[in-house]
This record gives structure tokens, sequence and C-alpha cells, in this order.
């Protein structure tokens, strides 16, 4: 067999196998038996002359050539996905899966909202969301687009930034109540702060800027957490004071189930990006969901939360 002579099933193999790390995983993803995807990866390696993968008694992994060859075939299978959508039906027809990544508090809430009126409007899209306040690696954990707060942390990924936050101050009613509001952000030290990890560290050092003075508080408290969302969870129990991003905690301001506290200082501006990994070919459902989120992230009035 020469590579010209290469179908589309045996390229999607190929990069199953790359993606999973495994042949009888992309063998029971396209519902082959091992024996039959041995032979096919087989028929692959003869076609190119060269190893693509390298095997041992627990894993897996891709030569240097099998890097160039799963490369090739994500973007020759994009490619075809991208002209069957375009082709389809006399109409633009999205299918196939997306491998989405987001922050807890935002993947359940105003992202989630979103996402749901782009899978109405494209049905034939099969949507897997991973949320964690954990950065993945997007090569790795074969994620398409990663939604993020904060600044690109990577030179290896592309940005497209949707729309820009605050971080707040919040506690819940009852709180306050038992233990009063601080006044000023050197307040804060003598509060059980509440903190999120960020980068593998606690974010204990909380930047506020009034009247063009910044000022950085150190605190403390008896909770951290990994989870956005867990952090969240503890403050509307009135277990202590958090920093969030407005876009996360405003439906909570509203309902009164939590209050913004030193409204006269401004916590640090909090960027939400798009991410994926540069050089890697954008399938059109990929494309066009990013579109949707910037169409609908543009449209958020500043610090509130978006609508239908």
């Amino acid at each position: 067999m020469r590579p010209r002579d290469l179908t589309l099933s045996q390229l999607e193999l190929f990069v199953r196998i790359a993606d999973a790390g495994s042949l009888s995983a992309a063998a029971r993803q396209l519902q082959l038996t091992p024996a039959a995807a041995s032979a096919a990866l087989k028929r692959l390696e003869s076609a190119f002359g060269a190893r693509l993968v390298e095997r041992s008694t627990r894993s897996m992994r891709l030569t240097a050539e099998g890097e160039l060859l799963r490369d090739h075939a994500r973007r020759a299978l994009g490619d075809i996905d991208d002209a069957r959508a375009l082709l389809g039906a006399g109409r633009e027809t999205l299918s196939g899966d997306i491998h989405l990544a987001a922050p807890s508090d935002l993947g359940r809430g105003a992202l989630s909202a979103m996402l749901d009126h782009f899978i109405e409007q494209h049905p034939g899209v099969r949507l897997a969301l991973y949320v964690s306040d954990t950065l993945q690696d997007l090569v790795r954990e074969r994620v398409d687009l990663a939604v993020r707060y904060g600044e690109l942390p990577d030179s290896s990924l592309v940005a497209r930034r949707l729309h820009v936050t605050r971080r707040v101050v919040v506690a819940s009613p009852e709180y306050v109540a038992r233990h009063g509001a601080p006044q000023q952000p050197s307040d804060l030290t003598r509060h059980n702060c509440i903190a999120l990890y960020r980068s593998g560290r606690p974010h204990l050092a909380w930047r506020f800027e009034r009247g063009g003075v910044d000022t950085t508080v150190r605190v403390q408290g008896n909770r951290l957490a990994y989870d956005g969302a867990l952090v969240r969870q503890w403050v509307l129990q009135g277990l202590g004071i958090a920093t969030k991003a407005r876009l996360d905690v405003v439906d909570d301001l509203h309902a009164g189930r939590l209050v913004e506290l030193l409204t006269d200082w401004r916590g640090e501006d909090f960027p939400l990006h798009a991410m994926l990994p540069a050089g890697r070919h954008m399938p059109l459902r990929v494309r066009r969901l990013l579109d949707f989120l910037g169409e609908r992230c543009a449209q958020i009035e500043p610090d509130a939360l978006p609508g239908g």
C-alpha cells in the first residue's frame, strides 16, 4: 500500500491511537477489534516506511515520524469535516465532538447557558465540557478550546479575549451580620478569608486600587480550595470572605445571597480568554463556537451576566 492509497478511516484510527495513547482504546472508540486495529497500524507503518509508534508492555508513544503524521492527519480530517459541514443539505451543518475546558463557576453558570443555545442551534454537535480550575495541557488532554480567566500563561497557546470582568470581595449577609464588614482593605487581615489556588499557589495577596493608588493586602483564613465553585459554596454558607470574578457571582449579588464589600475600592481586572494550541487545525465547528462565544460575550454589559 502506498501513502496515496490511504483511507480516511485509517487516518482517523491513527489519530485516535495518538490521542488515546492506547491501541485498544482507539479500537473500542471505532468499534474495531484490537487485532484489526493493530493490523491497520502495521499497514500504515509499511505504507510510510517508518515506525510511527513505540510500543512497550504498558504504554505506547508516537515517534517523531508519528507526531508528524498525526498533525497532518488531523488537518486532513478537519478539512474533510469542514467540507461536509459547508456542503451538507445546501447549508452549513455542524457535527462532531468539541472538547471544551472551563473554570468551575463559569462552566456551571454563564458559560453553560451560552453552550445550551449553541447546541440548540447545532444539534449535530456533541460537547464534552471539562470543568476545572486547574489548567489543562491542551495538547495532551485533547482539548479543542479552553476558556480561562487571566493572562495567557503559555507562549505555545493563542488566545482571543472574550470579556473583561473584575474581582470583587464578597460575603454572605449572615457573615456580615456576625463579623461586620471591612471598611478598607487592611481590615481584611482581621477576617477569615477563603482563597483559591492559582498556578499551584494559594491566592492570598489581594490587590485593590482607588484614586490611582494601588494597595495589596495579604490575607489568611482556614479554608483553601483548588475549585472556585467550592470557594463560592463556602462563602454562601457564611464561612468567610472571598474575592471572585464578578461575572461568576452576579446572580448571587442580585438575589441577595451575597453582598459586595469594599465597594469604594476596585479589584483587579480579570480578562476572560478562549485559548487553543498554536498551529493546530481548528475544525469549523470549533471556529463557529469560538465566534459564538465572542458574540455572546460582546453583549455582556460591564460586570453583568449575559442574558438568554
